[in-house]
């Protein structure tokens, strides 16, 4: 009733998710919950104790991969335990996706694959250490603020004189410890936002 005629986009729409973690499964049970069921997730991880706080279904699979744990859940992905790196995302034809959502840690991988994708790409930065998800914002690359990873890609988007735009989640609330720590507050909240911003996308609504 809410997307009319448009949820047969989101039906028929076809999402590579990289990472699930505390943003990444989130945005995984929101999609499905939305209607969209071929989603392809990535991540070479697996459960343990410290992902119980952020992380859906962490508490029934400890020890277990996470791609294969969340596809007990989710039937309809397809699954892959592999380490989303240079040579995998060398490997991918993305052309085959209507979207690529980044919820990946390593800024390596990010750098690179913001430019192989940039022009259907949604990235997570900076979730962690956070308390107020009143803070969460969506913007280009180039408009992030207060948030010291987002920083950090723009100077080596630019190193790499890389100047396309994409859609990053960020959260403009100052980090609260040094040390890692995070709160599914916040993170569920990007993990959200990650799911609306594709909605929004595949839809035509923005």
């Amino acid at each position: 009733m809410l997307f009319g005629d448009d949820f047969a986009k989101l039906q028929n729409a076809k999402i590579l998710l990289l990472g699930v973690g505390g943003v990444g499964s989130v945005c995984l049970d929101c999609l499905v919950r939305t209607g969209i069921t071929d989603i392809t997730i990535v991540d070479c991880d697996t459960y343990d104790e410290t992902n119980q706080n952020r992380q859906m279904w962490s508490e029934l699979h400890l020890g277990e991969s996470k791609v294969e744990a969340l596809k007990q859940h989710y039937p309809t992905v397809k699954a892959l335990h592999v380490r989303v790196d240079k040579e995998w995302i060398d490997s991918v034809d993305f052309d085959e996706y209507d979207l690529v959502l980044d919820a990946i840690d390593d800024i390596h991988a990010k750098l690179y694959l913001a430019q192989k994708t940039y022009k259907k790409l949604i990235s997570a930065v900076g979730s962690a250490k956070r308390l107020d998800p009143t803070k969460i914002e969506v913007a280009t690359i180039w408009k992030t603020h207060g948030d010291r990873f987002g920083a950090k890609i723009r100077y080596e988007l630019k190193k790499r004189k890389f100047d396309k735009n994409y859609t990053v989640i960020f959260s403009s609330e100052p980090a609260l410890i040094k040390e890692k720590g995070s709160f599914m507050g916040v993170t569920g909240a990007f993990g959200f936002a990650m799911c609306s911003q594709a909605v929004l996308k595949l839809t035509g609504k923005k």
